[in-house]
């Protein structure tokens, strides 16, 4: 399959994770602690056996990097291609009963982000993209060319990450810049916002981890934005652990 091919492949697999998720949530579940003490439900579980089998299936050759089987402990050694997945990203969000959780599939090769899809069961929208090509949106109006935008002159639209509302490194990292506002998210959904031209900023310091990141950055470069550590250099996958340092998602 070419990148073309594989971003609807994976495009489809979401939308079926999505659809799963949502009727996990409807029904009612649990939520247990892992041994990082981050929270995991059974809609974790079941949307990554979903799209793992999907991914394998369709593409045996690509190993596939996932947040729920890494934390079980299996551990694949990455390729020159590489699938990221995180099934449920946000689930705090997601176990407190918000909409700001997704789903996000993204392909690595030689240790950067080349294509993505991310999805926002809650709302119906998906957001895909292929680095160099260009990115798109998908939702109840059908599916649009995005781009990223030039800052207004009213200020920047800065996004930043429901879970650290109080970090002082934000407010610091902000200062001497003409900012019209601040809004916390939680999820990948602040990059694809970027992306679409609706914010323009996104500093992140906390960890994250290469799942979290590798399907939205695609989405956002492939709409003329960027996505690097916070010194400007670039942002690779394939790192021991998997942990990212902070990093910068802006537009153009």
């Amino acid at each position: 399959m070419d990148d073309a091919a594989l971003l609807e492949m994976a495009g489809r697999l979401a939308w079926d994770a999505a659809s799963l998720i949502l009727s996990i949530r409807a029904r009612g579940f649990a939520t247990s602690q892992k041994t990082d003490r981050s929270p995991v439900t059974e809609a974790d579980h079941a949307a990554e056996a979903l799209i793992t089998a999907g991914l394998r299936a369709a593409t045996p050759l690509i190993p596939v990097v996932a947040e729920e089987e890494i934390s079980a402990g299996h551990i694949p050694r990455p390729g020159r291609a590489t699938w990221f997945v995180d099934p449920l990203d946000g689930t705090r969000d997601f176990a407190a009963g918000r909409d700001s959780f997704c789903v996000n599939i993204g392909l690595v090769r030689d240790g950067l982000p080349v294509l993505g899809i991310v999805c926002v069961p809650a709302t119906a929208e998906m957001f895909g993209g292929i680095v160099g090509v260009g990115a798109w949106k998908q939702d109840a109006g059908g599916r649009r060319q995005i781009r990223t935008r030039l800052p207004p002159e009213t200020g920047l639209v800065v996004l930043a990450s429901r879970h650290y509302d109080d970090d002082p490194r934000l407010r610091d990292y902000l200062r001497g810049m003409k900012v019209a506002s601040v809004t916390h998210l939680g999820s990948a959904i602040k990059v694809c916002r970027v992306a679409e031209g609706a914010a323009d900023m996104y500093p992140r310091f906390a960890r994250t981890m290469e799942w979290d990141t590798a399907a939205p950055q695609a989405v956002l470069e492939a709409a003329g934005g960027s996505m690097t550590q916070l010194d400007g250099t670039a942002l690779r996958y394939g790192k021991p652990g998997w942990a990212n340092p902070g990093f910068l998602a802006q537009g153009s």
